[in-house]
């Protein structure tokens, strides 16, 4: 179901006595959409080929073994984050609590695996379970209070950065000590490649068939195009929003145990500044803003330009300072962008 709904359709399918089902369910973007993202994927793919050409020749520590390793062992942290916040994203919603969330969800695993002995799979389930609890709680601060998702979900970033700082007692909880723990990031079942890497790559393939392929992808698609219609063929949105917040909290979960991981211990005082990265991967990526339209692997591209733009700016010694800038106008161009292409599609519609 598109936002280009009439309000006389919408009452219409507001009058079928039954729910449709997942035959009938609005299904992903429309060809036109599709193309549109392709050309988007295109040109972020080309930005990201273009960026590793730049840094390889500005610097000769850049395009080596190590140092691709390192981007790739970032890019696996901010790519869980973004590929989770991408359904929040197309349903026209934000998540600003998954950068301090997933610092809360190292701090909750760590203090299972440590101070109460848990075994390491129920450790990491632990952690990875109490980030779908926090994201099932910005889903019923939206959906069921009423709160915009940008409100609710800054309240949760300070609760998660405060909680963390206090289950802690502002000390980091080191893990070294558990068996096992730090594979799960550093571990090679490929040799050369880590583990951490490995995982965002399995999560970005399931999201992505998930997102194309399933009821939960198409009801994505439908709210961000128009909650309202969807919300008047009767649909639950507010069960779908749920679930949808919930998936992403997960993703925060699974970044706070990879992180932990590969730092073998949970840092309280870090991860503000993530949401920040990892939203900026999404729309990079091609992911409106104002919802409707997103792909996972134009998430996964805008993680990896991300991750080589704050690499290659600190491998020519940039001040951090600056790195922010650039990062900055970046999010800039991009939301310019999609604001310019949503606006060259509306004067299409009406051509």
């Amino acid at each position: 179901m598109t936002g280009s709904q009439t309000p006389q359709a919408a009452s219409v399918a507001a009058s079928t006595p039954e729910a449709p089902d997942a035959t009938t369910t609005p299904d992903a973007p429309s060809w036109r959409n599709r193309i549109g993202q392709g050309l988007q994927q295109l040109l972020a793919l080309g930005t990201l080929i273009a960026l590793v050409a730049f840094f390889s020749l500005a610097s000769p520590n850049f395009f080596t073994v190590s140092n691709l390793t390192s981007i790739l062992l970032a890019t696996a942290v901010i790519g869980i984050l973004a590929v989770g916040t991408t359904f929040v994203i197309i349903t026209g919603g934000i998540d600003l609590s998954i950068g301090t969330g997933m610092t809360l969800c190292s701090v909750i695993t760590g203090l299972l695996l440590t101070q109460m002995g848990l075994p390491l799979v129920v450790g990491v389930l632990g952690g990875i379970a109490f980030g779908a609890f926090m994201g099932l709680v910005n889903g019923f601060n939206v959906t069921v209070l009423g709160l915009p998702p940008f409100i609710a979900t800054l309240a949760m970033m300070m609760i998660a950065e405060g909680l963390a700082l206090v289950l802690s007692g502002v000390r980091p909880i080191y893990l070294s000590g558990v068996p096992g723990f730090q594979q799960i990031a550093l571990g090679q079942l490929i040799p050369q490649i880590p583990n951490a890497v490995l995982i965002l790559f399995a999560l970005a393939l399931v999201l992505g068939v998930v997102l194309t392929k399933t009821v939960l992808g198409r009801m994505t698609y439908a709210i961000g195009s128009n909650e309202e219609a969807t919300r008047l063929s009767g649909i639950n949105t507010r069960r779908w929003l749920l679930a949808i917040y919930a998936l992403a909290g997960a993703c925060t979960g699974l970044a706070g145990v990879v992180m932990a991981s590969r730092l073998s211990s949970a840092q309280p005082q870090l991860g503000m500044g993530y949401e920040l990265q990892a939203i900026a991967a999404v729309i990079i990526g091609g992911t409106s803003l104002l919802g409707g339209r997103g792909t996972i692997q134009g998430t996964l591209i805008g993680a990896l330009i991300m991750s080589v733009l704050i690499n290659g700016l600190r491998i020519m010694a940039v001040q951090s300072e600056w790195q922010t800038v650039v990062v900055g106008v970046v999010v800039l161009i991009a939301v310019f962008a999609d604001n310019l292409r949503k606006r060259r599609a509306e004067g299409g519609g009406r051509s």
